[in-house]
């Protein structure tokens, strides 16, 4: 399409910001301490609960005040980013987020602890979807956003595993507070660079008045949805207070459907969600992520526990998924993505990974890193990379400028709901057949070392019964990436920049 046809739909031509490639490098910036958080933080956990005096029962409130913080206000977050404009935001919420990763890095008490947790994920609920939103409408040439959101795409999946590394040199090396520290000039430097080079294209926002009831009810039935996944890991699926979580989350996301139905400015528009390729994009990256969750804990605890790895050899040792996603996404997803469907890279890339997840149902205590862990890595890897990539640029593809923002947050807030759903639903799994294998094969171990012996065999069966649930979640990601997103080429059809262009033309989805 011309330069001149561009213009006319509302879009920014490709040579209209020479600035936008320098503003992905502060934007990636920012991906990556987000990512980084979510990781770095569990390294520094224990040094951090001993030092702080925590309880056993109240630490799981470090990792839950962020999630549910972060998780509860997405679509909010989201939705003020379109109000506000993308880059107010975006800056906003670096700032914000540095200030409450100084006072974790300062606190003296558990309660200022989880306060400044809480508000990394107000902050984080901001900055995510800002960020995702500002490369939408930024990078509108097909093969610029692929390059983009291959970049973005590497960041977002290998970041947490760049963390494990950094977490354990800095709680090995420094201390746990300079987990949260660390933040801090990752954040200026990008909300800095953000300040002086983002020129967000103009005409693009939502000036509708804020939906309070949506505001309210998304907010309270995410974060139920959450905290009742956090709570189901700790005390059990049947506990009381966890299944009053889901039926309370069941009733406030169906009353959070009708009320967006209704209303004249809703905070997120039904049209949004209910787009074949962007539903079956939002459920497939939730199902992928599933998995993923589960078996990061599960290997950080085999080499850890199992196969006695430090933090930081751990960190290293996860180095191989990091290139795998890193090539996956920029080398694979980022050069096809404007030559096949999106599918043929989304249902391919998460069989890939679900065959690395395969390989790793079989560990057993003296499993080899080179010829077990290794492969498996680097396919999961390049699954992840590949599938990822083309899934982030067309979830935010084709909607309308005003609901960038919304689109962008629907994408964290399925990563986030998958996270939480992974964490308890594999661990469960997990945790169940650890204590099944071992009551089975405990009564044969006279002497000590052999009851060590069992416990660790019955640790490694858990975790190998719960991946082959994530290989079966990773095969129905496929399945439905197969069957629903049915675009064309990512990167084919133009983003429109121009608030009200679509209202008159709208940008169609090509079909293949």
């Amino acid at each position: 399409m011309s330069e001149t046809a561009l213009k006319a739909r509302g879009a920014a031509a490709p040579s209209g910001d020479t600035n936008r490639w320098k503003a992905l490098v502060f934007i990636a910036l920012a991906q990556l301490m987000v990512v980084l958080d979510a990781t770095i933080v569990n390294i520094a956990l224990p040094s951090a609960q001993q030092d702080l005096g925590i309880s056993d029962g109240n630490r799981q409130w470090v990792v839950t005040a962020y999630a549910l913080a972060f998780g509860g206000l997405l679509l909010f977050g989201g939705r003020i980013a379109d109000l506000w404009g993308r880059k107010r935001a975006f800056v906003l919420g670096l700032a914000g987020f540095a200030a409450a990763s100084a006072l974790g890095g300062a606190a003296t008490s558990g309660s200022m602890m989880f306060g400044a947790r809480a508000l990394q994920g107000v902050f984080g609920a901001l900055l995510a979807p800002a960020a995702l939103s500002l490369l939408a409408v930024m990078f509108t040439d097909a093969k610029e956003r692929a390059k983009a959101f291959g970049i973005y795409g590497a960041i977002a999946g290998g970041g947490g595993a760049v963390g494990l590394i950094l977490g354990g040199f800095l709680t090995e090396y420094l201390d746990w507070r300079w987990t949260f520290f660390v933040n801090v000039p990752f954040a200026v430097v990008a909300a800095a660079g953000a300040y002086f080079v983002i020129r967000e294209p103009e005409g693009g926002r939502n000036r509708s008045a804020l939906d309070i009831p949506g505001v309210v009810l998304s907010t309270l039935g995410l974060v139920s949805l959450v905290y009742g996944f956090t709570r189901a890991e700790s005390d059990g699926w049947g506990d009381a207070v966890t299944v009053s979580m889901f039926v309370a989350s069941a009733v406030l996301l169906v009353a959070f459907a009708l009320v967006e139905s209704r209303v004249k400015a809703p905070l997120l528009p039904l049209r949004v969600v209910t787009d074949r390729n962007r539903g079956g994009i939002y459920l497939s990256l939730g199902l992928a992520i599933i998995g993923m969750f589960g078996l990061f804990l599960f290997l950080t605890y085999y080499l850890q526990v199992v196969k006695g790895y430090s933090p930081v050899k751990t960190g290293f040792a996860f180095l191989p998924m990091v290139a795998g996603m890193i090539t996956g996404s920029t080398q694979i997803g980022a050069r096809l993505m404007t030559r096949v469907p999106a599918r043929f890279l989304m249902g391919p890339g998460f069989l890939v990974a679900a065959l690395g997840m395969l390989i790793l149902t079989q560990l057993e205590i003296g499993s080899s890193y080179a010829t077990q862990l290794l492969p498996a890595m680097l396919l999961l890897g390049l699954g992840m990379g590949t599938a990822f990539m083309p899934a982030m640029s067309l979830a935010t593809q084709g909607v309308q400028p005003r609901d960038a923002g919304v689109a962008s947050a629907m994408v964290n807030t399925s990563q986030q709901v998958g996270g939480a759903i992974g964490t308890a639903l594999l661990n469960t799994i997990a945790a169940s057949a650890t204590t099944s294998y071992i009551s089975d094969h405990i009564g044969g171990a006279a002497a000590r070392p052999q009851q060590e012996l069992v416990k660790l065999q019955g640790m490694v069966h858990g975790y190998s019964t719960a991946i082959w649930f994530a290989v079966g979640i990773l095969a129905l990601a496929s399945v439905i990436a197969f069957t629903f997103v049915n675009a064309g080429r990512p990167g084919s059809t133009p983003v429109a920049s121009g608030e009200g262009v679509e209202d008159e033309l709208p940008v169609p989805v090509v079909a293949h």
